[in-house]
């Protein structure tokens, strides 16, 4: 991929916000015929690393059975409402106006827009009516990254545009109370709501420069994570086996994926990681042989906002920018497939 720019980036976050003990008390109530597991497994939310979580609905939602069609309106309410918030700011930021965006990549994967989110947007925001839409399903917790890079490609491929992207997720809508999945339990103390937006071109003014991206989908790992789709809505799928797989193949995916983008990880000042969990921090930091503290912004990022599936990791890079991007960065980010994602980025 040739080098392009990222003009900006800006994040939101629905109005809604749960503490983490009040979040533990009101689940195990709504998990009234599963007391035993709940009370098996509650520790999740005291060794989560997570403080609070903003939602998108409020807290006695969540506290009542819904179906597909209730859940996927208040995806469509909320995830129009924080693409708009997202997106506004990031053409803000960039200097430009909605009109002067030539195309848009959406990340979503938590519910179903069709038409999709940037058409239902779009006019909203302004964007014109001639606009290139490019909606994108399925990437979960790895939409931040290859979504950002899918864009940067695009951008590169025609000279002298401006492409948004935006990720919006509202993973808490997933929440199943009526399910005996112990993974429904750990979604429940892990997943907040999110949005992030970036403009990206190919010219060179930039607060970083894209310098490339590179992926690997590893084979018969389909259960590792993603989403079942089931009648009540769907339900997540995650397994144990995360974390050990990560510290068993994360240094030799990066070396190759590294050595796809031209560099060394010796040659990477800092990781900018999509916080997924504690556990999954602390495997990226034993695979790689990380410092203590090196991956701090990404712990900060969990306690603040939970596991924001896609959001997450750019929430992590504005905290980056904001205090000063080091000269050579490569985000990563772990997602359904089971893929792992990686975007290069230099200080401008």
């Amino acid at each position: 991929m040739q080098p392009c720019s990222l003009l900006s980036l800006a994040t939101a976050v629905p109005p809604h916000v749960v503490e983490q003990q009040e979040a533990k008390v009101r689940a195990r109530e709504a998990f009234g015929g599963n007391k035993a597991l709940f009370d098996r497994l509650s520790g999740v939310f005291d060794n989560a690393g997570i403080a609070q979580r903003h939602i998108v609905a409020p807290q006695d939602w969540y506290m009542s059975p819904h179906g597909w069609h209730d859940r996927n309106a208040v995806y469509l309410e909320a995830a129009e409402s924080l693409f708009i918030e997202a997106a506004s700011a990031a053409i803000e930021k960039a200097g430009l106006k909605p009109d002067e965006i030539d195309g848009v990549v959406t990340v979503s994967t938590t519910g179903i827009a069709t038409p999709s989110l940037e058409a239902r947007a779009g006019p909203r925001l302004g964007l014109r009516d001639d606009v290139r839409r490019v909606p994108v399903f399925g990437l979960g917790c790895a939409g931040g990254v290859n979504g950002l890079a899918t864009t940067s490609r695009l951008a590169v491929a025609e000279p002298g545009t401006n492409w948004l992207f935006v990720t919006v997720e509202t993973c808490s809508i997933s929440i199943r109370l009526d399910s005996a999945d112990p993974a429904a339990i750990v979604a429940t103390a892990l997943f907040g709501d999110g949005a992030a937006a970036a403009v990206v071109t190919s010219g060179e003014h930039s607060i970083a420069r894209i310098k490339g991206a590179a992926e690997k989908l590893f084979p018969d790992t389909l259960r590792i994570m993603g989403w079942d789709v089931e009648d009540p809505g769907l339900a997540v799928v995650f397994d144990r086996a995360i974390p050990p797989f990560i510290e068993e193949h994360l240094a030799q995916t990066v070396d190759e994926m590294c050595a796809k983008l031209g560099v060394r990880l010796e040659d990477i000042d800092r990781l900018c990681s999509h916080p997924g969990g504690v556990k999954v921090i602390d495997a990226i930091e034993t695979a790689l042989h990380l410092n203590q503290g090196e991956l701090n912004i990404e712990r900060e990022v969990l306690r603040d906002y939970g596991n924001m599936s896609a959001p997450t990791v750019m929430f992590v890079l504005d905290r980056l920018l904001k205090q000063g991007l080091p000269d050579r960065v490569l985000m990563t980010a772990f997602g359904p497939g089971f893929t792992c994602a990686s975007l290069l980025l230099e200080a401008a």
